[in-house]
């Protein structure tokens, strides 16, 4: 089975499938969907042929993207590029699926590119619990927390991304918003959606106002069009609602065009917060009010303790970076006696 075969099954060009196998982000999702079915069913493994052993390094750092259209990620990996390099070392980027395995991704790529190090951005703790232990290079989370694995070879940078979503549901509770709409992630393994989802639901507990699950969230991935269908779904349940809460920014701003298609104003009618503080955000009409993760200061930590664990062989270290909640034009206080009360918190 050559890659020939695999684009002759898969009815795709040799170019496309050789550029689905090496993680270029430049491909359907439908076609990426098509030419790995044909790589499972097979058990098909790219062969470390001359070319490719010439591109075989010992000083290039492996960045595993989580998802495709993530445009915090594509923030992030923008600037850690440029850091890695600045550092004199090659940055070796690999794009795959939200529910495809990092892990085993990492593992592929350790046998086949040799990196020092690897930056995980998106990661499933389960998948690590599974088989990172075949994993013997310094690696490092990116905005996901790794102390409940417990390996000395993993670390992680993030921010605290369940008093993060407290805040926001406490400052929309003090502005007189009582139906509040929840815009989530994936619920069924520990990351940063679901830390997220707990801080919303303590918030709720703190001020004892109701939250009822099956009305009030809805699932959605990280994309406008997944955050413009979640929110058409939301408010069919829950018309009445007053604000909603997305866990990223390109969901709310896949929920505000929705929002704006039912004929509602955005925050006349609806308040809207995000989650990341990525640069669209702060250009549209009206500016999104989100929650902002340092993407310069999270990036050169994670590059420096990176480099640390390999030219220092030290233990695994757990950083958390602290957050900013940034006020922009997509919400309002609904009850003038909630106005005071935002002043006095710093809101």
């Amino acid at each position: 089975m050559t890659i020939k075969d695999i684009a002759r099954e898969a009815g795709v060009a040799v170019g496309t499938a050789s550029r689905v196998l090496n993680n270029n982000p430049n491909v359907s999702d439908e076609t990426r969907k098509k030419v790995m079915e044909v790589v499972r069913k097979y058990n098909f493994r790219l062969n470390s042929n001359a070319k490719h052993l010439k591109q075989q390094n010992n000083d290039g750092i492996a960045i595993i993207v989580k998802g495709t259209k993530n445009m915090l990620f594509a923030d992030l990996v923008e600037t850690l590029q440029g850091m890695i390099k600045d550092r004199g070392f090659a940055c070796l980027i690999y794009y795959i699926d939200e529910e495809e395995d990092e892990v085993q991704q990492a593992i592929q790529i350790c046998v086949e590119r040799l990196p020092m190090g690897i930056l995980f951005l998106g990661s499933n703790l389960e998948n690590f619990r599974k088989g990172f232990t075949n994993i013997k290079i310094p690696c490092v989370m990116v905005t996901n927390a790794a102390e409940t694995l417990g390996f000395e070879n993993l670390s992680s940078v993030s921010i605290d991304d369940g008093i993060a979503a407290k805040t926001v549901v406490e400052y929309l509770i003090d502005s007189g918003h009582r139906r509040i709409g929840i815009l989530g992630g994936e619920m069924e393994y520990e990351n940063p959606a679901k830390r997220r989802y707990a801080g919303c639901r303590y918030a709720f507990e703190r001020y004892d106002i109701p939250f009822s699950p099956e009305i009030q969230f809805e699932q959605a991935c990280f994309s406008l069009e997944s955050g413009y269908e979640a929110m058409l779904r939301l408010l069919d349940k829950m018309p009445d609602a007053t604000a909603v809460f997305a866990i990223s920014d390109v969901m709310a701003l896949g929920a505000i065009r929705a929002i704006r298609d039912r004929g509602l104003r955005v925050p006349e009618d609806i308040s809207v917060v995000g989650f990341d503080g990525i640069e669209l955000g702060q250009y549209m009409v009206p500016r999104l009010t989100t929650i902002k993760q340092p993407n310069a200061e999270m990036a050169e930590r994670c590059v420096e303790l990176l480099l640390h664990c390999i030219s220092k062989k030290t233990a695994a270290r757990y950083e958390r970076i602290p957050f900013e909640f940034w006020t922009g034009e997509t919400t309002k206080v609904i009850d003038k006696e909630c106005e005071t009360i935002c002043e006095k918190v710093g809101f």
